[in-house]
């Protein structure tokens, strides 16, 4: 991608995370100013003009860093309760995670995802908790059938008791124990494929585009 394409994508998230984040400005004004009111005084105080970049990179680095945060934290709070968020999380990670939204569903919106990774099959579950508990099951009854000896995870995505909240699921998952080689993950993931060939679709708009960066923005100052 050119550095044009990249500085309109920071622009982009830059933009939806103002409008998410009432505190983002503030302390993104502040991570500017701060160095170059400090470079400023150095050079004032006959310490050398070499402050003068020094401060400029230092408050663009700073700039960064708080963008990244609240930018996490901003795509975390416009995700929470959206139907697929947690699919949309997922395939913006770092890493070999592959994702089939909704291979499981109902028309009250509740799903179930599957997701491969190194760390063997994920079943993420959405909705009300009673009814996709038991979707869960049938979906471990039925992947039991191909997976194997490989691990499987299942979690609900909520805030009740024994449920994740979305804005941990990134890092519930990239602290599971890596238990299968990149063909283990290929090879099982094949398996998956023909097994869920008949899945149905997740529903359009899983998170309204009014309150998600553009594709692909997100994933220029995402962190882990």
């Amino acid at each position: 991608m050119s550095f044009g394409g990249r500085l309109k994508q920071i622009g982009m998230v830059f933009s939806f995370t103002a409008k998410q984040d009432k505190m983002f400005v503030p302390l993104a004004v502040g991570a500017v100013l701060i160095p170059l009111l400090l470079a400023a005084l150095a050079v004032v105080l006959g310490w050398g003009l070499i402050f003068i970049p020094l401060g400029i990179l230092v408050a663009l680095l700073a700039l960064l860093i708080v963008l990244n945060l609240r930018s996490n934290r901003a795509m975390m709070n416009a995700a929470e309760g959206q139907p697929g968020a947690a699919a949309s999380i997922i395939e913006n990670m770092r890493g070999d995670w592959r994702v089939r939204p909704a291979v499981s569903s109902t028309t009250q919106m509740d799903m179930v995802h599957l997701v491969v990774g190194k760390p063997g099959v994920i079943l993420l579950a959405e909705g009300n908790p009673q009814r996709v508990r038991s979707m869960l099951g049938q979906e471990k009854r039925r992947l039991a059938k191909v997976i194997g000896n490989a691990p499987l995870h299942d979690y609900v995505i909520g805030n009740g008791e024994d449920e994740i909240p979305i804005r941990k699921l990134r890092i519930t998952l990239t602290k599971l124990p890596r238990a299968l080689s990149g063909k283990d993950v290929n090879s099982l993931d094949k398996r998956l494929t023909a097994l869920s060939a008949a899945r149905p679709q997740i529903p359009k708009g899983a998170i309204p585009k009014n309150m998600r960066p553009p594709k692909g923005a997100f994933r220029q100052t995402r962190g882990r």
